[in-house]
This record gives C-alpha cells, structure tokens and sequence, in this order.
C-alpha cells in the first residue's frame, strides 16, 4: 500500500470509532434522560467526544494539506498552550521583554528550524541559547523579586510548550530508509496511541478501579486503570505496525514506552495545576479543559519517540 493509502485506512478506521462512539454516547444519554436522570460522567463523554470529531477533522486537513500545514497546526497549538501557562505563573513588569521574546522568536524560530530540519540546531536551541538567553534579559531589567521563581516558570514553559511539543512535527523529518514520504504516519501513530492510553486507562478505571495511584494530584487515576489502560494502548500499538517501519514486537515496546511516559507527563502536568491552584490549564476545549489538558501526555512522550526512532530506525 502506498503512503496515501495507509493514510486512507487510517482515518477511515478512526472515522467509525468516532461515529461507533457518538452512536453509543447518544443511546446513554436517551436512556439516562428517559429515567429523568442527567449523568455529568455522560455528558462529559458527549463532549469529549464532540471534541475528539474536530481535533481529527483538524488533523485531517493538515494530512491533506502536507507537512508545513502539520507544523503550523501545531506551531499554534504550542502559541495556545504557552498563552495557558504564562497566564497562570506569577510574572512581572519587568518579564514583558522576555514573555515577548518567547512568544514571538523563540517559538516561531524553533518551528522554522524544523521546517527546514535543522536538527543540530533546534535539538539545542532552547535548552542552551534560549534557556541561557532569557535569565540574562530578565537580569538586566533590574527586578531581583522571586528572579527565580520568575526565570524558572518562563524556562519551564518554553521547554514544555515549545520544545516537547515540537518534536511531534519533527517525527514528520526523520529520513527513515525505506519509508520515505509516510512520516504522518508515525505522527499519527503516536497521537493515537497515547490519546487512546488516556482514555482506556479512564474506562478501565471507571469499570475496575480501586487503589489509587496518586489522590492527591490527580485522583481519578488507579492502579487498575493505569494497568488496564496501557496494556490496552500498548496492544493497539502493536496492531497499528503497518503503519510504522517498526515490527509488531517494536511497535508494541514503543507503544508501552510512551504511555508509560504519556502517565508520567499527565501526573506531572497535574502537579503543576495543583500549585497553581487551579482544575484545568483552560477552557478551550468543551469536555477537555485546555490545549495544556489535551498535549500533557503528548508533551512527555513525543521527545522519547523521536529520540528514540531516531537512534535505531535512521542512518
């Protein structure tokens, strides 16, 4: 099968799950309202659910539209999600000049490095230049008040917003042999799998959890959930292989890497909504929360993914 039509069987398989979804969603939420019931767990899933048709539609168009179109969608997603967590950090007057730095060059510019797959660069250029470049601007506004506090919460934000979420569109660059022209493919792969771990570790939570796995940052997650979870995205890793330059075996090992790095990002994520003191990092997106609520599994595990296709599947 060429790349196209891979990419085809793809989306036509995720376009019945959604309708498979929304017809299970719907006859729910009749039979709830047929006992004069109204069930918040059923209209989140509607939602949910709702979202997930426009976040595909999204990735669809970009697919068709080629890789600057996937760059820009998520150059935009990484403007979004950095907008999210500035606003809830403490900053100051004397930040401006920094935030617009990260804003309008340092996200910008580390796109247009990937674009033009520069990788010795854009590997680097905001754990060394940017991370080193900022502290000294906000330096020398002579504001010393919570300096690191301050410096740190504009490091993290960029290293999260910006440089994890940028090796999604990065995957699209790796020269994999043989498998020229299909790198969505393994975009893809990746967001499905740990989009799926999220929510099979929510069902198999809700129908079998007990023990829980941290309550204090995010008490919805068990134990049973997290097994059953990614045991399931896992196994559905190693059923997509015809998709990737993987075998069914490294399929599945990679997908079992990145949900497990997917949990981790998510409960780190929550730990920094709990400091802040807040639920969501937004309200963008009904029944998700914000952008932040939605790339917070993504942001752990894509870095991992590239990386590590990149050491064993290219020259």
């Amino acid at each position: 099968m060429t790349a196209t039509e891979h990419t085809a069987v793809l989306f036509l398989g995720v376009f019945v799950l959604l309708l498979i979804a929304t017809a299970i969603g719907l006859v729910l939420d009749r039979r709830a309202k047929a006992r004069g019931v109204i069930s918040p767990t059923i209209e989140n899933l509607n939602a949910r659910i709702r979202a997930w048709w426009v976040m595909v539609a999204m990735m669809g168009v970009a697919a068709l539209l080629g890789g600057i179109a996937v760059i820009v969608l998520v150059a935009i997603c990484s403007f979004l999600a950095l907008r999210e967590m500035l606003t809830l950090v403490q900053t100051r007057h004397a930040d401006h000049f920094v935030l617009a730095g990260v804003f309008f060059i340092v996200l910008p510019a580390q796109y247009v490095l990937i674009a033009i797959d520069w990788y010795g660069l854009y590997s680097i250029f905001i754990p060394v230049y940017a991370f080193l470049v900022a502290p000294i601007i906000a330096v020398l506004r002579g504001d010393t008040t919570r300096f690191l506090e301050r410096i740190s919460e504009t490091q993290w934000s960029m290293m999260v917003c910006i440089y994890c979420v940028s090796h999604v569109p990065a995957i699209m660059m790796l020269p994999i042999p043989g498998y020229e022209g299909r790198q969505f493919l393994l975009v893809a792969f990746l967001v499905i799998v740990v989009q799926s771990s999220d929510v099979l570790q929510y069902v198999w939570g809700k129908l079998f959890g007990r023990r829980k796995v941290a309550p204090s940052l995010s008490p919805s997650k068990t134990v049973e959930g997290l097994v059953g979870g990614v045991a399931s995205a896992t196994a559905l890793g190693a059923a997509l292989w015809w998709i990737t330059p993987f075998s069914v075996f490294h399929a599945g090992l990679l997908a079992f890497i990145i949900c497990l790095m997917g949990f981790c990002g998510g409960l780190v994520m929550s730990a920094i909504k709990r400091d802040l003191g807040v639920k969501d990092w937004g309200s963008m997106i009904a029944g998700h929360g914000g952008i932040l609520d939605r790339l917070d599994s993504v942001i752990f595990a894509a870095p991992i993914f590239f990386h590590v296709t990149r050491y064993w599947w290219t020259p």
